[in-house]
């Protein structure tokens, strides 16, 4: 493509920043897994993995390939990355149920040492509580997106590493808060109904249309930097703009009235009865399903809390 340095394509990046955490992330998820597949098939199946990596793959497609690289030149490659890191990746990862997989996946010693007396600390409970209720992840998740795509901080983000390794992880993190309580990873518990968290993606859906739509029909390019630098193909600024627009519009309103739809279909289903997140069975207070940690004849109890979630206390 004109203009377009010929590395730029098979630029594949390694930042250990990225690369070691999602690695570390992966390795200790699999271990986890596979003790607590050998007991609980039913409840951390193949498909659980499968979805927690492929979570971690779409977070290494928008940091580490070269979507990366093509983000600085193209509108539209940047929304690409964005869409991966907080509408494919957040749901994919909770739809691995991560919380015993990676508690299991310990080392024993640090669970006890370390991420036991981590979790049962009231502080953190509490912060955790308030960021992922419902409300206030929505706010977060619609507040980073708008602030994020206004021509000062992107522009900055674009100009300065420091201020795009901060607007990826903030996408990220609000991601992952947004979509907690509509997967409901097991164990979880909810907060809301059930209904409202179709009223909670319709309006996600309904600002990223506006969002959308300011993108894809201004009459002028909105941040200049894309205006300095080599174009795919000689498409101008202002049309990679608009093109940018609808990438969000249409795959963005995709992965927020899917899951909308599935909530209705799922909420009308006379077998929905009280069935937990992520079609999980409900569990019971003070047990850890079918046998508890492997390997060990001591445990210790610690409450599997994450985010707004009071979940069941669980043994590690």
């Amino acid at each position: 493509m004109h203009g377009i340095e010929p590395g730029t394509f098979g630029s594949w990046g390694l930042d250990p920043w990225v690369a070691a955490p999602l690695g570390a992330a992966a390795g200790v998820y699999a271990r986890g897994w596979l003790a607590l597949h050998r007991q609980t098939p039913r409840r951390f199946g193949v498909g659980r993995l499968a979805a927690f990596l492929a979570g971690l793959a779409a977070i290494a497609v928008a940091l580490e390939s070269p979507l990366h690289a093509l983000g600085a030149r193209s509108l539209q490659a940047h929304m690409v990355q964005h869409l991966l890191l907080m509408m494919v990746a957040p749901p994919l990862v909770w739809l691995g149920a991560p919380l015993l997989p990676m508690l299991h996946g310990l080392p024993r010693r640090v669970r006890r040492a370390w991420v036991g007396p981590l979790l049962v600390w009231l502080p953190l409970e509490r912060l955790g509580r308030a960021l992922g209720h419902p409300a206030v992840a929505w706010v977060a998740f619609v507040a980073s997106t708008w602030a994020w795509h206004t021509p000062a901080l992107y522009e900055r983000a674009l100009a300065l590493d420091g201020w795009h390794h901060a607007q990826h992880a903030s996408f990220l993190a609000t991601g992952l808060a947004f979509w907690w309580p509509v997967v409901q990873p097991w164990p979880s518990r909810p907060v809301w109904p059930r209904w409202t968290l179709i009223v909670y993606l319709v309006l996600a859906d309904l600002q990223n249309t506006v969002l959308s739509a300011w993108l894809a029909f201004a009459d002028r390019v909105i941040y200049a930097a894309y205006e300095a630098v080599p174009r795919f193909g000689g498409l101008s600024a202002l049309d990679d703009q608009a093109a940018a627009g609808a990438i969000m519009w249409v795959p963005g309103s995709v992965a927020f009235l899917i899951p909308a739809a599935w909530l209705v279909g799922q909420l009308l289903s006379p077998k929905t009865g009280s069935a937990g997140g992520s079609g999980s069975p409900p569990t019971r207070p003070g047990r850890v399903p079918e046998g508890g940690a492997p390997g060990e004849s001591s445990v210790k109890r610690l409450p599997a809390r994450t985010d707004s979630m009071s979940a069941h206390p669980t043994r590690i």
